[in-house]
């Protein structure tokens, strides 16, 4: 029985959207008590009187601050500037052949039936590579299992890069890929092609992995990521301690509606002090980008080894740049958007150029205003089990997962590539992001990757998207269609630009195609 390409992806797209560690929170039924044994996290702060300006991490959330009770190393953030960590050294060329060759994902398909489902016509493979590697995706690695078995696993690629108008462009966030569907009957599927005891050993840790986190990682719309619950569902089957897998889980699992994430492009982790949405991912970054191995990799001593090219990776992401703007630019147009830029949008998303300044701040959401469905997972009492994991776990000994009551404003350089827009993905061109008046309610790509240009929005920066209206729509809705209306997906907030004039926001889109 064979697999079609379209649901290969999908199998290794599922995998790691675990990277994208955005912890927030889950529903559960019943209060569970912290038994689960392990350390408090080693970089917490709580010195709010240092600067009023400077944000904090604190013991309770403002939300819910009896969740403290139940979990005690939960922690979380007050709004402000995000302060930088000291981070371990590490080598770039050596990062880039980790991330693409070492076995950090230690489970998968036999290396048989991969390459027999392989459609080798449209593979785009990765340049400088293991010869192991050949005929594979960018996002595949080849590595050997504790039995011998040669596998085929994911690698961070299979979400953070994209084919990107027909050039590979490590770190951009694929917003084209697709889980709509249940992962775990395509890998039940390509059960029928294993042979021997090795490969249906492999198949079978790979099987019920998937299994376990399937139900908890199916999305709404083509292009959003289910990052957050695919992490909570894999949190839920481990020892905070160990790292060790439970097959009944430890914690509740979280509600079987993700809410989406748009995946971040990585050359902004050269400026970010804190790694994700929130403002959690605090502390070491190599040890929370640790967190992609979490779907097979079961006990301190597999963690330990990663550990040790983990800065490697980190080094690499934080040393690569944003794609050029590809087309034709207006220079004096830009120079007018500058001083617009600055005088709008700086004190948030920073400054550019020679003397450019990031201030990595953690917003506010009553500032903001943006949907408000991550940010009430994370300060929800569900919520903080997941925080209160991962502080104790091995990934917390140098690093801390403390979520703020907010968002972080990113910096933007190469941010006409990463359409669409806002942290869920919601607002398909960057002059709507200006305007909230125009801002679709329903709405969908007319391409399905990002290799044409002539599908590149120039004047508004985006995909060219199809409007649609209510009375189109269809019961169920087609998975292409990205709808506002749903929990999650709201398009409203970052306001910030509607008291500009058209002329104005045509002058600070040509300045942003400039960084």
């Amino acid at each position: 029985m064979m697999i079609d390409r379209v649901s290969l992806l999908y199998c290794r797209a599922v995998m790691m959207a675990a990277l994208v560690l955005l912890l927030a929170g889950c529903q559960r039924d019943e209060p569970q008590s912290n038994t689960d044994a392990g350390s408090a996290p080693n970089s917490l702060v709580e010195d709010t009187a240092v600067n009023p300006d400077e944000s904090q991490v604190v013991a309770a959330s403002t939300q819910h601050p009896e969740a403290s009770a139940l979990w005690s190393a939960a922690r979380y953030a007050t709004p402000g500037r995000i302060p930088a960590s000291s981070q371990r050294p590490g080598d770039i060329e050596a990062g880039r052949k980790a991330l693409l060759d070492k076995a950090y994902v230690s489970c998968g398909l036999p290396e048989r039936v991969f390459r027999s489902l392989l459609d080798d016509e449209n593979t785009l493979e990765a340049p400088d590579r293991s010869v192991d590697a050949a005929g594979l995706p960018y996002g595949n690695t080849v590595s050997v299992d504790a039995n011998g078995q040669r596998i085929v696993s994911n690698n961070c690629l299979t979400c953070h890069a994209t084919p990107l108008f027909g050039e590979l462009v490590i770190g951009l966030g694929n917003e084209f890929l697709d889980f709509t569907a249940d992962a775990s009957a395509f890998v039940e599927r390509a059960g029928a092609l294993v042979n021997g005891e090795s490969e249906i050993d492999a198949w079978e840790l790979y099987a019920n992995r998937i299994a376990a986190i399937a139900p908890y990682t199916r999305m709404h719309t083509v292009g959003v990521n289910p990052a957050n619950n695919l992490t909570f569902a894999l949190i839920a089957h481990r020892h905070a301690d160990t790292n060790a897998w439970s097959d009944t889980p430890l914690l509740a699992l979280p509600p079987k509606d993700p809410p989406p994430v748009s995946v971040p492009p990585w050359w902004r982790m050269k400026k970010k002090t804190a790694m994700f949405n929130l403002g959690e991912g605090r502390g070491d970054h190599a040890r929370i980008m640790m967190a992609a191995s979490m779907l097979c990799t079961d006990n301190a001593e597999a963690l330990a080894e990663i550990d040790q090219f983990a800065p490697d990776i980190r080094a690499f992401i934080a040393s690569l740049d944003a794609p050029a703007w590809p087309f034709a630019l207006d220079d004096s147009l830009a120079a007018e958007g500058k001083g617009i830029f600055e005088a709008n949008c700086s004190q948030c998303h920073g400054t550019y150029g020679a003397n450019g300044v990031y201030p990595a701040r953690l917003v506010p959401l009553e500032v903001v205003q943006t949907d408000a469905a991550l940010v009430n997972f994370a300060h929800s009492e569900q919520g903080a089990s997941y925080i209160d994991w991962y502080n104790r776990s091995y990934y917390g000994e140098i690093s801390t997962a403390a979520p703020g009551y907010g968002y972080v404003a990113p910096p933007l350089e190469g941010i006409w590539a990463t359409a669409p827009f806002l942290h869920n993905g919601s607002v398909p061109t960057l002059r709507a992001v200006l305007d909230s008046s125009t801002r679709p309610e329903l709405w969908q790509h007319t391409v399905t990757q990002a290799d044409d240009k002539a599908a590149y929005d120039q004047k508004n920066l985006g995909w060219v998207v199809q409007v649609l209206t209510g009375d189109e729509v269809g019961v169920p809705k087609p998975a292409q269609i990205y709808d506002t209306r749903l929990p999650g997906y709201s398009n409203s907030g970052h306001r910030f630009g509607d008291h500009l004039s058209d002329e104005q926001r045509t002058a600070l889109l040509e300045y942003l195609k400039s960084l």
